[in-house]
């Protein structure tokens, strides 16, 4: 048994059973679990500082609507923002617009602060910042509230099967 698989199961009683840990652990994802206090209105930076890592490992997962109100996920470093405009060129629309907290949780089936990208009540494309791709590891939200796994980045790719992009700024 490999490290990381029995760290994974080492791990399995620890945090919560969220949908989106369901899915790593049925598709066989080793993670490593992180928690710490949620702040409201924190994000990333209260994360990081909290747990000790760079605020670029850990990625946010943004749920916004392009003009026609129809959902999609991006995924973005926790220290940088989206160029809608960017975005909204490649995909071939006029305008996106961030889903307010109560339209993005309908959407996902998470509370804003405790999205993750895995396991959403909706299936919806996924738009990821290529560069992304270029850490060792990354922290995304396990599907709660204070609650981030630390997993490869490729595990994105094989589980998610994201768009790569490059609209950071």
């Amino acid at each position: 048994m490999g490290r990381e698989r029995k760290d994974r199961l080492a791990d399995k009683d620890k945090g919560p059973v969220t949908a989106a840990i369901r899915v790593l652990r049925d598709r066989r994802v080793a993670f490593s679990e992180h928690a710490y206090t949620y702040v409201d209105r924190g994000g990333t930076a209260e994360g990081s500082r909290q747990l000790g890592l760079d605020e670029h490992s850990l990625v946010k997962t943004l749920i916004m609507e392009d003009e026609l109100k129809k959902p999609f996920i991006v995924l973005m470093h926790g220290d940088r923002e989206v160029s809608t405009k960017a975005l909204a060129r490649i995909m071939g629309i006029k305008r996106i617009t961030p889903c307010t907290p109560a339209t993005a949780q309908k959407h996902s089936g998470y509370m804003v602060g405790g999205t993750s990208p895995f396991g959403t009540r909706k299936t919806m494309p996924i738009y990821m910042e290529e560069t992304i791709l270029d850490l060792p590891k990354i922290y995304i939200n396990g599907g709660k509230r204070g609650y981030l796994v630390g997993i490869e980045p490729k595990e994105l790719l094989r589980v998610l099967n994201p768009i790569l992009v490059k609209v950071a700024i």
